[in-house]
């Protein structure tokens, strides 16, 4: 089984690297690329040289699945093309999320939905992802009427220079901006760009990647995204307004025994969720599950999960996993 990585030498990628080795996915060949900068280059993954190809040459090889986390623009141009060679493309950028055309899968939500003529499919947003899957069963549940979100973003959400502005800031030296704004001991109201509603992108994926995966458009949902100077993963506040009535331990019960969540609530002994424990962890982990006194049929959670891993990275290898399993390839 040929499988190639899009993107390879990123941040993601590099991570994505680190999935498949500890997941231990099968594959007779590795196909690697990156930037025509990079073209040629060797780098060492698991103990073999591997050379950094080009788009043109990875199509050629036909792989039987493409990984790609290398922008919306590049997948825009460049997954249509593997489609043409028979590839499945599992896409992490915005370019086919809301895409009538194309499905948005979080394995444990919804890939059930996928058909071997699912050839491009799209990885949600990071933030979505630890949304969903702690909405998913309480949906089920007791019906989700409202969602308030509140964001609190890692900085390689934006990427290794927004790493290298905190770094920078931090020992005193003059940084690159990737934002327009110093980052550290800061928050910036911002991820992504603004659009005419006044709302960010990163903000208005909140809105809408969750009706798509869990298929109910009809759901109310407002979001702030902020940037926070923090590495480890993405945080959420989230009050939920439903149309039934719950217990608090029943609900804490049912993402308790979710898959792919820890429940970390005990505030008795500080035990909550924080991005410096959710690093390098591929669970969804949620905390301060509370009643919305001011409101009935409400709950306020607090969810954290490490953005590069489940939020990218992880979710797309266990897409590339169903479709395995599921004889796709």
């Amino acid at each position: 089984m040929k499988l190639a990585v899009i993107g390879a030498t990123g941040m993601v990628g590099n991570v994505m690297l680190e999935v498949l080795l500890e997941r231990n996915f099968n594959f007779s060949e590795l196909i690697l690329v990156a930037s025509e900068r990079s073209v040629g280059k060797k780098i060492n993954y698991n103990g073999s040289e591997y050379t950094i190809h080009s788009m043109e040459e990875a199509i050629s090889k036909k792989p039987d699945i493409a990984i790609f986390s290398a922008g919306g623009g590049t997948s825009l141009t460049w997954a249509p093309r593997f489609e043409e060679v028979g590839t499945f493309v599992i896409d992490n950028s915005s370019a086919w999320r809301m895409s009538d055309k194309h499905k948005l899968i979080v394995p444990e939500i919804n890939a059930n939905i996928l058909t071997d003529t699912d050839k491009i499919i799209a990885n949600p947003n990071c933030s979505t992802i630890q949304l969903v899957l702690t909405l998913a069963p309480l949906h089920e549940a007791y019906k989700i009427r409202r969602l308030i979100i509140s964001t609190y973003q890692s900085i390689t959400g934006t990427g290794v220079k927004a790493v290298k502005q905190l770094e920078d800031e931090r020992m005193g030296r003059v940084a690159d901006m990737a934002y327009p704004h110093k980052i550290d001991k800061n928050c910036l109201p911002h991820c992504d760009v603004f659009e005419e509603n006044g709302y960010t992108k990163e903000e208005m994926k909140l809105v809408n990647e969750p009706k798509k995966i869990l298929n109910d458009y009809g759901l109310n949902i407002t979001a702030t995204a902020v940037r926070i100077p923090v590495e480890g993963g993405h945080s959420e506040a989230v009050n939920i307004e439903f149309e039934n009535d719950f217990d608090v331990q029943e609900l804490r019960n049912i993402l308790a025994n979710t898959e792919g969540i820890t429940v970390q609530d005990d505030v008795s002994n500080n035990v909550y969720p924080m991005p410096l424990t959710a690093h390098g962890k591929d669970e969804v982990f949620v905390g301060r599950i509370r009643r919305d006194e001011s409101q009935p049929k409400t709950v306020n959670l607090w969810i954290v999960s490490d953005n590069l891993r489940k939020g990218a990275a992880t979710n797309a290898v266990q897409i590339a996993e169903y479709l395995v399993e599921n004889g796709f390839v």
